[in-house]
């Protein structure tokens, strides 16, 4: 007897037919988290990471874009716009943070999403590109084309997040923001990641 099993959110979710303009993202963690979840990559089921320790909490929906890679097409991309070396991705699907004025109580769904922009991140020497994207028909976001339409409060919020989430009391930061691009390079920073995903080994 044929059975049907959940599909891996990584490699089983297609990334929509109309991507990079409008993209599936599968969200981890929402704003009202107290801990911080991804996906597990073998299995495919959300797991909890780490608590949220400190006071930074994640200003939008979180996660990635299925079928996505962080690896040597990203890194090139970086290298070129961020005027410097950079020699790899980070090895997990490509980020993304979705905007929207509805309360998404949990994670572990997917949803449409409209790239607006995004930043360029390097974390320890590797390129971890975070796409900025709008929930897809929303009432307030939804009128938002380009990152440079949003109010500089929203786009600051997110920038501070991504420089803050993971420091620790007394260490010295180890993440920087290079780049912050509009709707124009996120969707080529979504094809490259396309391309680095296409030649993964799964």
């Amino acid at each position: 007897m044929k059975q049907s099993y959940k599909a891996h959110p990584w490699h089983g979710i297609p990334v929509g037919e109309k991507a990079p303009e409008i993209v599936t993202a599968f969200i981890e963690i929402v704003p009202t988290d107290t801990v911080k979840y991804e996906i597990d990559k073998e299995t495919g089921y959300l797991k909890i990471d780490r608590p949220q320790q400190y006071s930074n909490v994640i200003p939008a929906l979180y996660g990635f874009i299925p079928q996505t890679y962080c690896g040597e097409h990203i890194a090139k991309l970086a290298s070129e716009k961020a005027g410097r070396t950079v020699e790899k991705g980070d090895g997990d699907p490509i980020d993304i943070c979705v905007l929207t004025e509805r309360e998404i109580t949990h994670g572990d769904i997917i949803l449409q999403a409209i790239p607006i922009g995004g930043f360029r991140l390097i974390d320890k020497g590797e390129a971890d590109d975070k796409i900025i994207a709008v929930l897809k028909g929303d009432a307030m976001y939804g009128q938002y084309d380009d990152l440079t339409d949003l109010p500089p409060a929203v786009t600051k919020r997110l920038q501070h997040y991504f420089l803050t989430y993971k420091n620790l009391p007394g260490e010295k930061a180890h993440t920087e923001i290079t780049n912050v691009y509009g709707r124009e390079e996120a969707q080529q920073v979504i094809e490259a990641s396309l391309k680095d995903y296409a030649e993964l080994a799964i």
